[in-house]
């Protein structure tokens, strides 16, 4: 879902480019550690990555973007597209189309992958949870499923997996969302909108089901990895003060040493003040209503109607300018 960013922040207009996180070809064989390949999108400034095997060319994609102009109603697969021609071009098979969450800022393009390269779309089992509030808040009626089903794999906390010869497991890090997982691929986390990068921080907590004290417990989860881990975040977007260049991975211990709101050994009763704080601030996300409706479909659009085109529901008054549920 969507991050701590409010409606002031400065929107950077690039075109999408592609950029390679290789550490060198001599550490690329080493088993256990993935081929990682980030697409970064502009737009919403999300993080998406392709991450392969380098034994098996067996890859997975994590948090894709359909592009979504909420204006005119019109999508884009660009970014997709782009994300496709590469996986093809180097001859990989792709295994999974991973999920971090259900987001609340962009759209997934899952299914349009999936329908030119195959792979299985995966999330974590709590994306019921999600489906149970968001179900009622789009009126998407008796026959929709809040079971998870529309996904092929719902992971569970500490779920163990394979992506070709290496070694995977999901941790269940709720807190943004209460649905949130982070995937753990040989030395690599990514871990789409619970941390960002150290200068930026951590992802906002007031969305439903969302909790910053939950929050504060799921991020020691992740600081209990070993330093030398690699951490690749969802989004980025520039600090006001700082760097003047997009990022997205750094290390567990340097989000331990550095993060500005949960790091240096900060306390849960720090971090909840802060982030309660910083929250009833942030203005809703531009695309939450679109975007929240379709990824808990596993990023399918509504089936057309009786004329072939396609409606989304944009419910009215239920939802408040900060995205939490109206009473």
């Amino acid at each position: 879902m969507d991050a701590d960013v409010t409606s002031g922040c400065t929107r950077h207009d690039l075109e999408p480019q592609l950029f390679e996180a290789h550490l060198g070809q001599s550490a690329l064989s080493m088993p256990g550690k993935p081929e990682i390949t980030v697409f970064y999108e502009p737009d919403t400034h999300t993080v998406c990555s392709v991450v392969v095997d380098p034994l098996t060319k067996k890859a997975a994609v994590i948090d894709s973007v359909l592009g979504f102009e909420f204006s005119s109603g019109n999508t884009s697969t660009a970014h997709a597209d782009q994300v496709i021609e590469f996986i093809q071009q180097n001859g990989l098979d792709l295994e999974y189309i991973l999920e971090t969450h259900a987001h609340a800022d962009h759209l997934s393009a899952a299914p349009y992958i999936q329908g030119r390269l195959g792979g299985k779309i995966g999330i974590g089992e709590h994306i019921r949870i999600v489906q149970d509030v968001f179900s009622g808040v789009f009126n998407l009626g008796p026959d929709f499923k809040k079971d998870g089903s529309q996904f092929d794999k719902l992971f569970a906390d500490g779920e163990v997996f394979n992506l070709g010869e290496l070694d995977a497991s999901v941790l269940y890090t709720p807190g943004h969302t209460p649905a949130c997982v982070c995937y753990h691929i040989g030395d690599a986390l990514f871990t789409g909108d619970t941390l960002f990068m150290p200068d930026y921080g951590t992802a906002r907590c007031d969305f439903p089901g969302g909790s910053s004290k939950t929050m504060y417990s799921s991020v020691q989860k992740i600081l209990s990895l070993p330093d030398e881990t690699r951490v690749f975040v969802g989004h980025d977007y520039l600090p006001k003060e700082g760097r003047k260049d997009f990022a997205w991975e750094t290390t567990i211990g340097e989000q331990r040493r550095n993060n500005i709101h949960i790091g240096g050994g900060k306390s849960e009763e720090e971090f909840v003040q802060m982030r309660d704080s910083r929250d009833a601030q942030l203005a809703v996300p531009k695309l939450i209503v679109p975007s929240v409706q379709v990824n808990i479909q596993a990023g399918r659009l509504p089936e057309p109607a009786s004329n072939g085109k396609v409606y989304l529901s944009v419910p009215i008054n239920v939802l408040s300018n900060t995205g939490s549920l109206n009473p």
